[in-house]
């Protein structure tokens, strides 16, 4: 088969290179310019002549800007805490890098990355599922849960069945030099925070009852949960960012309890494994990346959403934040966060 891997320069994408030849693919390394990181690029043509495999370069900056740092801006002027690395692999990552890779020369029938997840076609479901990988605390299916069955028909994961330690000791007896880097660096690496504009500028901190408690700097910079950086003490116990106002430029304080979420409501939803939900659905619900998933039931809220109630109240329910729903290790769906209740 010929094989195109995305070559970051990093470990991992490195290894999955290196097994896909081994197996005796024809792969190619190909490296997507969004900022324009040069030392990235070396290490990642590096990577493809010690493989000797053919290298290309994919410059995707303008497309970046205008699919994922637009989004990054609107998201965060209107008050909500968006996740770009789910909307980059979508539109840019394994859409539009393809369509650029197959333009600028490179032929070939899949696409393979370094992430921790696996791909299975399911014959009964005619459908390909998405599932969690087997490192731990490395649940890379979170950032591909937006995918299209279409996209993950294309799509390889070498690393799925493998754990990081086994990845590094891989790539040390493959004397790969990026066997002891810290962290592969992903494609799209770089400080999306960067991209943050303050279109509203500083207001007022106030609580729920509408009573000014001091000045935020714009509400670009602040997140539901956040209770470092603000500059505002309470004589009993710690503020935290309750909710965002973006209509009157204000940020709203109060205390740990106020956090806790009894449901939330989830808009624009992507479906893996199933074609549509047949509900009630009972499922486990991430509410962030870093979140270990919970049990809840998901219920028609309105034609273009979703209800999900949690067995068990949760804290920090973000708006504009990506909640994907598990079936044990299968990805369910997914879709993005409008608010809590």
């Amino acid at each position: 088969m010929k094989i195109a891997v995305g070559i970051s320069g990093g470990v991992d994408s490195s290894v999955a290179a290196w097994l896909l030849k081994k197996e005796g693919h024809d792969v190619i390394g190909i490296w997507m310019n969004l900022f324009g990181d040069e030392l990235l690029a070396l290490d990642a043509e590096n990577v493809s002549k010690y493989l000797d495999i053919p290298f290309y370069k994919v410059d995707l900056k303008a497309e970046y800007n205008k699919i994922v740092v637009s989004y990054i801006q609107s998201e965060y002027s209107a008050g909500k805490t968006p996740n770009p690395c789910v909307i980059c692999n979508r539109g840019v990552k394994f859409g539009l890098f393809l369509d650029k890779a197959l333009a600028s020369g490179a032929d070939f029938d899949y696409f393979a990355t370094g992430h921790f997840s696996q791909i299975e076609y399911n014959k009964n479901t005619e459908r390909y599922n998405l599932k969690k990988g087997y490192s731990e605390g490395k649940d890379q299916a979170y950032f591909l849960s937006m995918l299209s069955q279409k996209q993950l028909g294309k799509i390889l994961f070498p690393l799925g069945g493998k754990t990081k330690p086994e990845v590094r000791k891989i790539a040390q007896e493959a004397g790969l030099f990026t066997f002891d880097k810290s962290e592969s660096q992903d494609l799209c690496s770089g400080d999306y925070r960067d991209f943050i504009i303050d279109t509203k500028g500083p207001g007022n901190f106030i609580n729920s009852e509408g009573i000014k408690l001091g000045d935020h700097k714009g509400i670009e910079n602040y997140t539901l949960g956040q209770r470092r950086g603000l500059g505002v003490s309470s004589n009993t116990e710690p503020y935290y960012v309750t909710g965002i106002n973006p209509e009157k430029n204000e940020v709203i304080l109060g205390y740990d309890n106020d956090l806790l979420n009894r449901g939330m409501i989830v808009i624009d939803c992507n479906w893996i494994s199933i074609e549509k939900p047949v509900f009630p659905l009972k499922v486990d619900a991430k509410i962030r990346y870093r979140d270990t998933g919970a049990p809840a039931i998901l219920t028609e809220n309105t034609c273009n959403s979703i209800r999900v109630d949690f067995d068990k109240e949760r804290r920090a329910v973000t708006p504009g934040q990506i909640a994907v729903f598990y079936d044990e290790d299968i990805v369910v769906g997914a879709g993005i966060i409008e608010k809590g209740f």
